[in-house]
């Protein structure tokens, strides 16, 4: 699967919302990244900011997995901004 078929997969999971507890920490800091966010590490914590974003994404790894109240914040940025259109 290539870069783009990854994020669409990890959006779709994200969106559907069944399997917050088994979404790759990876996968979901991918998906930021191709939705224009740009990332910043403190220690265990990945900041996600977009200029045009009011909300920041303090993101922290549980092993090689997202936290789940996490992909949940995740999800509700991407449909309060509607950035699932901008997945290539």
């Amino acid at each position: 699967m290539h870069n783009g078929g990854v994020r669409e997969f990890i959006l779709s999971r994200v969106l559907h919302g069944g399997a917050d507890a088994n979404i790759r920490f990876t996968g979901l800091q991918a998906l930021l990244v191709g939705l224009g966010f740009s990332e910043r590490v403190k220690g265990s914590h990945h900041i996600f900011t977009r200029p045009d974003i009011a909300e920041i994404l303090n993101l922290q790894p549980r092993g090689s997995l997202a936290k789940p109240y996490q992909v949940k914040q995740v999800r509700k940025v991407i449909v309060r901004y509607k950035l699932e259109e901008g997945v290539e």
